[in-house]
């Protein structure tokens, strides 16, 4: 075993790849396989890396020919830090001879800090890698300081590389884009899943037999910065589950799922809102056939705040996970949206979706679950319903709502539809409710909660009516809260829906 030392960030070199500022540190270098073609060489490399470092720091590796298969380990300090002061944290990944440059085709793999040790070889790689050849060139192991203490954070790298024949490549093979639909109809999904390709715990089939379980028609892939899982998915799907295929793309300034992306497609996040670089990667995922949906825009973990602003999604995901106030706060930002693109007399307007965010147990697949009004289970029509906001979020399988407006000459329009009346026509809104016991319905309009409801029975089915007009109500969506325990606030969501827009299209 040979080792090398980065201490203090010696033999450095920074340099900008048309984004943010990155680190280079001094290569690590093997002697030529030729000689023992079966043997192993390892390396190991140490360093400290201070407050302040860069959002990424490289280490280059020189990979011989011949080499069958590299393996990394690491480890680094975690000391004892203040309250209210972050701690060591440090991401992994790798890029491979073709480069780190941005959107390239160099990558091959991240777990960020979910795994200690991953391997690559031709017909195989720890989850969240993408196997292929080992191939001579020039390497890069990317390391990502999440946080750092004020101690600075001290690492070892291990890397190993075993000699001989490669094995055999693996041909992938992907999910079907179709499932077994029932025509025109409200299909049940969750759009924001972790698997063990990145941080969560569970494998695509246990999360498959969990969101049949919830009664989903289907699921999309979204493990952190990685597309590794994609092929994994083939013997989940079946004819009463579609999946689709995406990624949470993770940067230090936000997170993005990526939704129903072409199989294959990575999407990279190595920048920040200030480089100016998402709009070229919200193209990206468009190009792949995908959505862009901001997620959770307001959690409060480092790094999950939204920054990127909202010109370039497709949705917004308001709800993730358990109904918490950051979820609150989300909701009345969308809400602020919607005002804003009916003051404007805008045409636009960016519909509101939920996820779980499942990533191990206990987290619940499905809770909440978005449910879209779609021509049949296919990718496409499931995003074409995302897209135009023909949909609502409910906490459970057990919550199905009917929203409609009508009025002037029968006229009707439902979630996401406009009801093309002139402004003094009189319009009735009209909301059927089942499995929500005793919660209770609020209409929202652009001049706030203008009808509210006392709690649904408990059987969790009933029906609520309100007439207004378009010149009182620009558009209207219907909210479905528990009862609260004490005070004002309005209690936890069971539901809510995109909006109806009352009234005559105004020119842009």
């Amino acid at each position: 075993m040979c080792e090398d030392d980065h201490a203090g960030l010696g033999r450095r070199a920074l340099f900008v790849t048309g984004a943010a500022a990155a680190l280079t540190l001094g290569g690590v270098t093997f002697a030529s396989g030729a000689e023992n073609p079966r043997g192993t060489q390892t390396r190991t490399v140490r360093g400290t890396l201070p407050p302040g470092s860069p959002d990424y720091v490289y280490v280059p590796v020189e990979v011989p020919s011949g080499v069958r298969e590299i393996k990394v380990s690491y480890t680094y300090d975690k000391p004892s830090v203040p309250a209210g002061t972050a701690g060591n944290a440090l991401d992994i990944g790798i890029f491979d001879q073709r480069g780190t440059e941005l959107g390239g085709r160099g990558f091959r793999g991240w777990s960020g800090g979910a795994r200690t040790e991953f391997f690559i070889r031709t017909d195989d790689a720890t989850p969240g890698y993408v196997p292929g050849p080992v191939r001579a060139g020039t390497w890069h192991i990317a390391l990502g300081p999440y946080t750092v203490a004020p101690q600075g954070l001290a690492y070892e790298l291990t890397i190993t590389l075993t000699h001989g024949e490669p094995g055999e490549a693996v041909r992938p093979v992907y999910p079907p884009e179709r499932a077994r639909g029932r025509g025109r109809a409200w299909y049940r999904g969750d759009c924001h899943l972790h698997s063990w390709h990145s941080d969560g715990r569970r494998t695509p089939a246990e999360i498959a037999a969990l969101a049949r379980a919830a009664g989903l028609d289907f699921i999309n892939s979204s493990d952190h910065n990685t597309h590794a899982s994609h092929p994994h998915w083939a013997e989940a799907a079946g004819d009463d589950l579609l999946v689709m295929l995406g990624e949470e793309v993770t940067t230090r300034n936000g997170h993005v799922v990526a939704l129903g992306t072409d199989p294959g497609t990575f999407v990279d996040w190595r920048y920040r809102a200030r480089d100016n670089r998402f709009g070229r990667f919200a193209r990206r995922i468009r190009e792949a056939g995908g959505l862009v949906v901001p997620a959770h825009p307001h959690a409060t973990c480092v790094g999950c705040n939204w920054k990127f602003g909202f010109g370039e999604a497709d949705a917004i995901e308001v709800w993730n996970g358990p109904y918490t106030p950051d979820d609150e706060v989300a909701l009345a930002d969308w809400d602020s949206t919607l005002v804003a693109s009916t003051r404007s007399g805008s045409r636009s307007w960016i519909p509101a979706m939920g996820s779980s965010d499942a990533h191990r147990a206990p987290d619940p697949v499905g809770s909440p679950q978005t449910v879209v009004l779609a021509d049949d289970l296919t990718r496409t029509a499931v995003q074409e319903g995302i897209r135009a906001g023909r949909s609502y979020v409910a906490e459970s399988k057990n919550v199905s709502l009917t929203f409609g407006a009508s009025g002037g000459r029968a006229r009707h329009a439902g979630i996401g539809e406009r009801l093309e009346v002139d402004p003094d026509t009189p319009v009735t809104v009209r909301l059927a409710v089942e499995g929500a016991p005793r919660c209770t319905i609020r209409f929202v309009t652009d001049q706030g909660v203008l009808f509210t409801t006392g709690p649904l029975p408990v059987s969790g089915t009933g029906t609520a009516e309100w007439h207004t007009t378009p010149a009182n109500a620009a558009y209207v969506r219907a909210e479905l809260r528990h009862e609260t325990a004490a005070g004002p606030l309005p209690g936890a969501l069971a539901a809510f829906t995109n909006p109806i827009f009352l009234g005559r299209e105004q020119a842009p």
